[in-house]
């Protein structure tokens, strides 16, 4: 988290934009308003004080979240947080589930990425509302960005709200963002021994979806031994395997999503 990794020391502050559906392509440079979080800056004496930060920060977030939280349940919006290493198919997966669920209910998207909006571009593509949030430095959302997207977004009432994280299975997990659920996102080309090297990530999902199914003829991945490391962390969490690519396995996360309404 920013109290320990450093990710806030120079983050330059966090920029919401909003694209809409006559927005040219910007090639990954927009022009958006500045919302500067300066960092409060501290030199700990020992590593009390520095645990005392992070306690700090945390307390912080998390007030902010649970009014999050209270706003988008007022609204019936049902945010679903999906976190994943960079290369895991969030993006792809995403656009996918847009396309098939177009018309069924009201969608909107926070992108996360610490530059570009290159990930809000695809997205923009399939005719969603998205909001991209650039984090400079910042490894993860919190959920001042989340309430500043939200702001900018608007969603509407009894929309499903999609939030694409910074790809890093190690910070967003620390962070509230006043999500209804988490989603861990894993690919067949990542180790199977994801869940015990990264435990908080997937200790603190709602759900695990294995991506990339097309994908387990030709690579060294165990879905069975992944799913067992997971419920060693989090004994009952759901495990979904599919592919975005084919469609593999996509109907059970769609229902999952119907019910999370």
């Amino acid at each position: 988290m920013c109290g320990t990794c450093g990710c806030s020391e120079e983050s330059g502050g966090t920029r919401i934009v909003v694209l809409r559906e006559d927005d040219a392509p910007d090639h990954g440079h927009p022009h958006p308003h500045e919302h500067p979080h300066p960092p409060e800056r501290r030199h700990p004496n020992g590593s009390g004080e520095t645990i005392t930060v992070e306690q700090k920060v945390l307390a912080k977030n998390d007030l902010v979240a649970e009014r999050n939280r209270a706003l988008m349940a007022s609204r019936g919006i049902v945010a679903v947080n999906m976190m994943s290493s960079p290369g895991a198919g969030k993006t792809t997966l995403l656009e996918r589930t847009l396309t098939d669920l177009a018309g069924r209910r009201p969608v909107a998207v926070i992108e996360g990425d610490q530059e570009t909006g290159l990930d809000a571009e695809r997205i923009r593509r399939t005719g969603c509302p998205v909001v991209q949030v650039n984090t400079g430095a910042g490894c993860h959302l919190d959920a001042e960005m989340m309430r500043d997207a939200l702001t900018a977004l608007s969603p509407a009432e009894g929309a499903l709200l999609m939030v694409e994280n910074v790809g890093n299975l190690v910070c967003p997990a620390m962070f509230d963002l006043g999500e209804s659920a988490k989603v861990v996102i894993i690919s067949v080309t990542e180790g199977t021994d994801k869940p015990l090297k990264y435990p908080y990530m997937f200790a603190a999902a709602d759900l695990i979806l294995i991506n990339k199914a097309d994908l387990l003829p030709y690579v060294d991945f165990d879905v069975e031994q992944c799913t067992r490391h997971a419920r060693s962390v989090n004994p009952d969490v759901r495990v979904l395997t599919l592919s975005a690519t084919t469609g593999e396995g996509l109907a059970q996360w769609y229902d999952w999503l119907a019910e999370a309404r």
